[in-house]
């Protein structure tokens, strides 16, 4: 079981915390981090994500939702390192940008890192391979269905900020 904490629609924390995987109440919000790793010369590390998940055999970027007790840089901290091995301190991770949906805020971030994709390890069950892109071939990837909707429109939005960090 996993719990996560609750925010208002303000984004308070309100001391309570909701069961992962169950509907979420009135004017409950949680948190969801998610992280472009880009290696300053025009490559973004993509993670495929593995069969039985959904969206299974499509490309991403690593993130995920924020335990209970975890402010957002120590979240997406903690979900780089298990969905790629990647170790990196919260305050490595540049915000991007902030949304909220009708039960989520979501945070964008970027890192750079070089780190050679045979170095990515990988956590079973979640991702099975992983690979540097261009962005050139993540519209590629986009057009041909290989990224899954969802963070095709993060990339598509913060597209334009990740380029200026090259």
């Amino acid at each position: 079981m996993e719990w996560n904490d609750i925010y208002d629609r303000d984004r308070r924390w309100t001391g309570r915390v909701h069961l992962r995987g169950t509907p979420w109440g009135e004017g409950e919000f949680g948190l969801v981090v998610c992280v472009w790793v880009y290696d300053g010369q025009g490559r973004i590390l993509l993670t495929r994500r593995a069969k039985g998940k959904s969206f299974a055999g499509t490309w991403e970027n690593s993130g995920g939702a924020a335990k209970a007790g975890e402010d957002s840089r120590t979240a997406i901290s903690r979900e780089l390192l298990e969905e790629t091995g990647i170790r990196a301190e919260p305050e490595e991770f540049r915000l991007l940008r902030s949304v909220r949906d009708d039960h989520c805020f979501y945070d964008h971030y970027c890192l750079k890192r070089t780190t050679p994709v045979e170095d990515v390890v990988l956590l079973p069950g979640e991702t099975d391979d992983a690979k540097w892109v261009t962005f050139s071939q993540i519209h590629d990837m986009i057009r041909e269905g290989r990224i899954c909707r969802i963070i095709a429109d993060q990339f598509l939005q913060e597209e334009q900020v990740l380029r200026a960090l090259t």
